[in-house]
């Protein structure tokens, strides 16, 4: 797929333009492919790894064209069950006109960010801090999520929620390396800026979003950290959770086991003979209510013992 949009009054709106000023690129097929590799003489390899997931990220900086591989994050979906994955788009900068490469079909015009723009190249630098923006929302949302699955830990004997913390823990260690691996790509942008023919206010925003980017490094470091931190007093929660209800299953079988014995043991021909009753009627009430209060007494003193012990 295929869509075209022009810069218009400082928006970025959609047109039908035969030279649009942005072309966006979704998913697109083979014949696609050549034709945009052919009439934009773009690179085959680097425009093909844009729609790679696993593709590192690079830039290639040329006379007149700018080639880069960024990594995104993926938008999640339920089928994902905890797992934030991270995908990758290709930003082709030419003389005029930008070239955007994308494996899934998202608004990337959307947001504060597009609704002032001077031209391609700045649509460029904010298409780049917008994935760093993604980034932190990302994150935030893995720390909501990481948080209620916490409260559910403390009450839980089952190794599911561990095992989403695990899966989100995981997500984490990807998202490093790809914030990591757009960090060294910001810094070859920024050393290369002038040659690429930014201006200076251009260049002021590649340093906004060099220091973004490692503002969004360092949480996703903290937040990896605490989470393998404590996964073991996490395993430890659902462990101790599940001997206590061990303890309480122990003490209620004993406590029915020894009303049980007596009852064995005597019945009912030794209730009549203790007490002298003989109507069924009224024995079998009184038998059953001596056994559940053995059973009770039985039941808090294990417990008290438990505590106490």
């Amino acid at each position: 797929m295929i869509k075209r949009y022009k810069i218009e009054n400082h928006l970025i709106v959609a047109t039908e333009a035969a030279k649009p000023d942005i072309w966006v690129v979704i998913s697109p097929s083979e014949d696609e492919k050549k034709w945009l590799i052919e009439n934009f003489s773009l690179d085959e390899h680097n425009f093909i790894s844009a729609f790679d997931p696993e593709e590192p990220s690079r830039i290639e900086i040329g006379e007149d064209n700018i080639d880069l591989i960024f990594k995104r994050p993926k938008n999640y979906s339920s089928k994902d069950h905890f797992m934030f994955k991270v995908s990758s788009m290709g930003l082709f900068l030419l003389k005029d006109q930008l070239i955007l490469a994308l494996s899934e079909d998202i608004p990337m015009f959307s947001g504060k960010y597009f609704k002032q723009v001077g031209g391609i190249r700045e649509v460029f630098l904010k298409l780049i801090y917008n994935a760093i923006f993604h980034f932190m929302e990302h994150l935030r949302i893995i720390n909501m999520i990481a948080d209620e699955i916490e409260s559910k830990i403390t009450y839980s004997m089952e190794n599911k929620h561990l095992i989403n913390m695990f899966t989100l823990e995981k997500s984490l260690v990807y998202y490093l390396n790809a914030i990591n691996a757009n960090s060294s790509v910001i810094e070859r942008l920024k050393h290369s800026a002038e040659k690429a023919g930014f201006s200076p206010r251009s260049v002021e925003f590649i340093d906004d979003i060099m220091i973004e980017n490692q503002q969004c490094y360092r949480q996703a470091a903290i937040y990896s950290n605490i989470f393998a931190s404590l996964v073991g007093a996490r395993a430890s929660i659902v462990s101790n959770n599940l001997n206590i209800l061990m303890k309480n299953l122990n003490a209620i079988v004993i406590a029915v086991a020894i009303p049980s014995f007596f009852a064995g043991v005597g019945g009912m021909s030794e209730l009549y003979a203790i007490t002298g009753i003989t109507n069924p009627k009224v024995a079998y009430p009184i038998f059953l209510l001596a056994m559940a209060i053995a059973g009770a007494a039985t039941f808090i003193l294990i417990k008290r013992l438990e505590k106490h012990g």
